[in-house]
């Protein structure tokens, strides 16, 4: 018999309260939203606060100014991840049905997506108040991994982007019926917790490893090193994982039953890989920039 883990019975919603007819509701995914972003101002507030960590010794901002950045860096979260969803995974649908493009409470955002509205908002930030765009890319960067370590585990909560069927002896049943459509699995289908190896990669790991840089080995003094390190970290981590991870439904045909969004002859790459390999590339060519203009 195969050895399985059972999906653990934890719902969805911590609580709900009913509220003048209406239902509220506070969902695991959203407190990893708010509790990834409040410990990342905190940190980025500490990280400012210490002027020997930046180049000549002088922080980009000071704590006031970290809060109206955290203003713009919510908006491109939500703006960028959703507005990604729409035109990378569903953008026939949306175009079909464009009043549903806003309508973030049904679900939807792309981690893609979310980065380049952050990236934008940092830009447009930095350049309306005369500081180093890249310093502050490198503190973002530094903490990213937070939310995406919560995010992550909030995805395993929700029982949602499980990955593929396995005979691993840690693969989890998940409880819904589309994690259990398995065509050529009899009885109980067991998945890649794949949510938790991207929590392991691309929160824990590179988290670690950015904040071990910044704080302890003087990262922050050369602009653009952390940045680059978390786009290629990150970029590298989802393109292994979606070896493993279940493909978007939207992508898998009789004829592609892995859900490759570009292939031939039955090889090719998940749209997950398409989106990873430029951030790769840009991590590298970051990094590289870097180490040349470091001051010496």
């Amino acid at each position: 018999m195969q050895a399985v883990i059972p999906f653990p019975d934890i719902a969805p919603e911590i609580f709900s309260i009913s509220l003048f007819g209406m239902e509220f509701a506070l969902r695991w995914y959203a407190l990893a939203y708010i509790v990834g972003i409040v410990i990342g101002w905190r940190i980025v507030v500490a990280s400012v606060r210490r002027p020997a960590l930046w180049p000549d010794n002088t922080a980009p901002m000071d704590a006031r100014a970290v809060e109206d950045l955290l203003t713009w860096v919510i908006l491109g979260v939500i703006l960028g991840g959703r507005l990604g969803y729409v035109l990378f995974y569903q953008p026939s649908y949306y175009l079909a049905n464009p009043g549903e493009i806003l309508a973030v409470w049904q679900g939807g955002m792309a981690f893609h997506g979310g980065l380049m509205g952050v990236v934008l908002a940092v830009v447009v930030f930095s350049a309306r108040r005369g500081i180093r765009w890249l310093s502050v890319a490198d503190v973002l960067c530094m903490v990213t991994p937070v939310g995406l370590l919560l995010g992550r585990i909030a995805n395993f909560i929700n029982a949602e982007l499980w990955g593929r069927p396995t005979d691993l002896p840690w693969s989890v049943v998940f409880p819904s019926a589309a994690a259990q459509d398995c065509p050529d699995i009899l009885g109980l289908c067991a998945r890649h917790p794949s949510q938790l190896y991207e929590a392991a990669l691309e929160g824990l790991i590179l988290g670690a490893v950015l904040l071990w840089l910044g704080w302890r080995r003087g990262a922050l003094k050369t602009p653009g090193t952390l940045t680059g390190l978390f786009f290629a970290g990150y970029g590298a981590a989802r393109f292994l994982v979606e070896f493993v991870r279940q493909p978007d439904a939207q992508f898998v045909s009789e004829g592609n039953p892995l859900g490759l969004a570009w292939h031939v002859a039955g090889y090719g790459l998940t749209m997950g890989q398409i989106l990873s390999l430029p951030m790769i590339a840009f991590g590298i060519g970051m990094i590289l920039w870097a180490r040349r203009t470091r001051p010496s």
